[in-house]
C-alpha cells in the first residue's frame, strides 16, 4: 500500500518579516521556512489563505503578495483570495464578481480564509457569496463570535449558517474552526462549542445533519479544531471519513514555524495509520489527503 504525501488546503505565510502576528513575539512563516516544515511531515503542496482582516491580526497580506508567491513556487503552493464583504462599496449590491474573475483569471482557486466580523447572513456577506457562487469560487470561512473576535457569526447551533447553505446551493462551502467542529458531537454546549471537546463523539451532532442535508457543505479539517473532531473518537472519526470522504480535506493551518510540534500536525499520521490499519479504505484515504484537493485546483 501506498502511502501519500497530502496536499494542505489551508496554511498561511508571509513573504517577508514584519510585525509579529501575536503580542508574544510569534510571526508568520516564510515560504521557504513553510516549504522545509512540509518536507518534515510528508506535504507536497499547500493552499494559501491571505490574512485579509486587521480583526485576526497585525500583519495582513495582500491577495499581490499571495500571488507573487506562488508564481514563485508553483509546485509548493496555490491560492485563495481574500475578499472582505465591506469592500467596494460597503453595500450588499458591490459587484464582486468584477474581483472575483480578475483573481480567478490570474490563478486564485477559491475565497478565503473569510475572518470578517459580521454575521453569517449580513446581506453584504451574502452578497460575497453570490457572487461567488456565480463566479464558481468555493469559500473557506472560520466561524467566530461578536465578543472581540474574528470570522462570520453565528450562534450556537448554527442556525444562520443553515439558511445560507439553503440560499447559495451550488456555492461550495468548507467549513472551519472550533465553533464549527465542536458540533461533530450531539453533546456540545453553549459552554464548549467554542473550544475544544473531548471525549467520545454522540451520535446525532450538528456537523452530520447539515453534510447529510446539504451536499455543498465540505469539511476543512485543518488547525487543532480539525485534528481534535476526527481524533477524539478514532472509531467515530473513522466512520466520518468514510461517509464524507468526497467532501472533507486535510489542512494543517500552519501559521508560525513553532506550529511543527503542534499537536494539530498528528492528523496526517492518523490518516496513514488508519488506512494501513484497514480502518478506512484507500479510496476515503486519498480522497481526504490529496483527492478532493486536486479536485478542486485542477478544476
Amino acid at each position: 500500500m501506498q502511502l501519500v504525501k497530502k496536499i494542505d488546503i489551508h496554511v498561511h505565510t508571509i513573504s517577508s518579516r514584519g510585525i509579529t502576528r501575536k503580542y508574544n513575539g510569534n510571526t508568520f512563516c516564510l515560504p521557504e521556512e513553510l516549504i522545509a516544515m512540509y518536507d518534515q511531515i510528508g506535504i507536497e503542496k499547500g493552499v494559501i489563505s491571505p490574512i485579509f482582516k486587521a480583526e485576526q491580526s497585525l500583519e495582513v497580506n495582500t491577495n499581490r503578495e499571495i500571488r507573487d508567491i506562488v508564481e514563485k513556487y508553483p509546485d509548493n503552493f496555490a491560492w485563495f483570495c481574500g475578499i472582505d464583504p465591506r469592500q467596494g462599496d460597503n453595500a450588499p449590491t458591490t459587484d464582486f464578481s468584477w474581483f472575483l474573475n480578475y483573481y480567478k483569471s490570474v490563478g486564485a482557486k477559491g475565497v478565503g480564509e473569510i475572518l470578517s466580523n459580521l454575521w453569517f447572513d449580513d446581506p453584504r456577506v451574502w452578497n460575497l457569496f453570490h457572487h461567488a457562487e456565480l463566479c464558481d469560487m468555493p469559500v473557506i470561512f472560520h466561524i467566530g463570535s461578536v465578543k472581540g473576535d474574528y470570522g462570520l457569526i453565528d450562534e450556537f447551533g448554527l442556525p444562520r449558517l443553515e439558511k445560507t447553505l439553503a440560499q447559495f446551493p451550488n456555492l461550495k462551502f468548507l467549513a472551519h474552526s472550533q465553533r464549527w467542529w465542536s458540533h461533530i458531537s450531539a453533546d456540545v454546549t453553549e459552554e464548549t462549542f467554542p473550544g475544544y471537546p473531548k471525549g467520545p463523539v454522540v451520535p446525532g451532532g450538528r456537523i452530520v445533519e447539515l453534510m447529510r442535508r446539504y451536499p455543498n457543505l465540505c469539511g476543512d479539517l485543518s488547525a487543532g479544531s480539525g485534528c481534535n473532531a476526527i481524533t477524539r473518537d478514532p472509531e467515530f472519526g473513522y466512520a466520518f471519513l468514510e461517509e464524507f470522504q468526497d467532501r472533507l480535506f486535510f489542512g494543517t493551518d500552519i501559521c508560525d514555524p513553532a506550529n511543527i510540534t503542534s499537536p494539530m500536525l498528528k492528523l496526517a499520521g492518523f490518516l496513514d495509520d488508519a488506512v494501513t490499519a484497514g480502518k478506512i479504505s484507500y479510496d476515503a484515504y486519498y480522497k481526504v489527503s490529496r483527492g478532493n484537493a486536486e479536485k478542486l485546483l485542477n478544476k
